[in-house]
């Protein structure tokens, strides 16, 4: 019969064995770049604990001499996230780099005064994922992601900005996963305690422009998309009618934001649809 659980937790939480996870996504990642003939891994550093997971899940995989985190304050960041983003480069033997994107994104917005803060903020998320993406030329690399699967499908994030990677190994690990994951390989708790932000404006918190906490939206998530739970199945367990349908809503609307630019099908082997594999291409 279907419930919810009754404890401290929900059930869903007890689905993720987090040994297993942890050895299933450093494989994941040492296979998918030896796969291309890479060795090393540029992230970019946010002092969030997202960012310090796969970094952390990086210098495993690969080395830590071969990972490179990239952090990228600009003049309104908080001075905790930077000092976060550098413990996590002590803890776990990373290489980094500091590089303040304060300069392009003023030069620009100079000539739009008028831009609000959603457009500030997916300006300076595309700076940082430009920043990442020349890096990883000089570092002969590839960039790693750090998108989990709470922001993937409520489409909480930057198109070509945090969203854009080579390879995410957190895609799949929905936020309060991440959270419980983190903790057991000993990231600081300070950062995986801390409240949520990606630390685009002075104040801004996920959850305050969500509206909503990310162990409820994880909760409904899970039930909505893993065990396809119909709305009728999500209402009857006690979810709010109303808080269902915005989320539903979320993920329908955000679905460009998941997959490659639509092609427009002419011939009869498109790219996104008829030829996806190599196959045996280049033997």
């Amino acid at each position: 019969m279907k419930q919810r659980d009754g404890g401290n937790g929900t059930a869903w939480q007890l689905a993720l064995n987090l040994e297993v996870a942890r050895r299933l996504i450093v494989a994941f990642i040492r296979n998918e770049f030896l796969k291309v003939g890479v060795r090393r891994a540029v992230v970019g550093l946010s002092g969030g604990v997202d960012s310090s997971l796969s970094a952390a899940l990086a210098a495993e995989a690969l080395g830590p001499q071969n990972v490179l985190g990239l952090i990228m304050p600009y003049r309104l960041s908080s001075a905790s996230s930077r000092a976060d983003a550098q413990l996590v480069v002590s803890k776990t033997g990373i290489r980094s780099l500091v590089v303040d994107i304060t300069p392009q994104i003023d030069a620009y917005f100079e000539r739009f005064p008028e831009a609000d803060q959603r457009r500030r903020g997916n300006k300076m998320a595309r700076e940082r994922m430009t920043i990442l993406y020349d890096h990883s030329v000089a570092f002969e690399a590839l960039v790693l992601g750090t998108s989990n699967k709470t922001e993937l499908l409520l489409g909480y994030g930057t198109v070509y900005g945090d969203m854009a990677s080579a390879v995410n190994p957190l895609g799949d690990l929905y936020k309060t996963q991440v959270w419980a994951l983190a903790h057991a390989l000993g990231l600081p708790q300070e950062i995986v305690q801390k409240q949520p932000s990606a630390d685009l404006w002075v104040g801004q918190t996920d959850e305050g422009e969500l509206g909503f906490t990310y162990r409820q939206v994880d909760e409904l998530l899970f039930l909505m998309v893993d065990r396809r739970y119909s709305r009728e199945e999500l209402v009857g367990l006690g979810l709010a009618g109303h808080f269902v349908d915005r989320v539903a809503a979320m993920v329908r609307q955000s679905q460009f934001k998941r997959r490659l630019p639509v092609i427009a099908k002419l011939s009869e082997r498109t790219i996104d649809r008829d030829f996806r594999y190599a196959r045996d291409w280049g033997r």
